[in-house]
């Protein structure tokens, strides 16, 4: 253990010590493009810097003017956006209630529709219980019919 920290703290040591040697040196080159790139760079930095400091004195001042002379302008402007949004509100308020007569007709007419199919149902369901009542009804008149007749012929024969 006490071997590593040694070896870590010399190796620490002789690195510190040699760097500024390494890096004296190296030798300094002067690169001629460089420095014409680092030149443009800068050119171009203060124009589009300047650029964009007339633009915004121009927005500026463009904008100090519209507010001085949007006084009136400004009250005639309000007026007609308010015109403007109180026409088409009463549009759109238009539209909904169109929209909701033409719902709720169709609504009224699926009401009516599927009343009158339950209607044609019903009646459907109560004429066949009709027909079986007479069915059973013409049965029991058969039945008692043909008693009738039976005892009608017991009695004439017993007579």
């Amino acid at each position: 253990m006490k071997r590593t920290l040694l070896s870590a703290l010399t190796v620490l040591v002789a690195s510190a010590a040699i760097a500024p040697i390494a890096a004296a040196a190296e030798p300094a080159s002067f690169n001629i493009q460089s420095a014409r790139l680092e030149e443009l760079d800068s050119r171009t930095k203060n124009s589009v810097h300047k650029l964009r400091l007339e633009h915004l004195s121009n927005q500026t001042k463009a904008f100090e003017e519209a507010r001085t002379n949007t006084t009136v302008e400004n009250k005639i402007q309000v007026e007609y956006l308010n015109n403007q949004t109180k026409a088409v509100t009463d549009i759109q308020e238009a539209r909904l209630e169109a929209l909701d007569a033409r719902t709720k007709n169709t609504v009224h007419k699926l009401r009516l529709e599927h009343l009158n199919n339950q209607t044609k149902a019903i009646e459907d369901i109560q004429s066949a219980r009709l027909e079986a009542l007479d069915a059973r009804t013409k049965a029991v008149d058969n039945i008692q019919e043909a008693r009738l007749d039976a005892l009608d012929a017991r009695t004439k024969s017993i007579r």
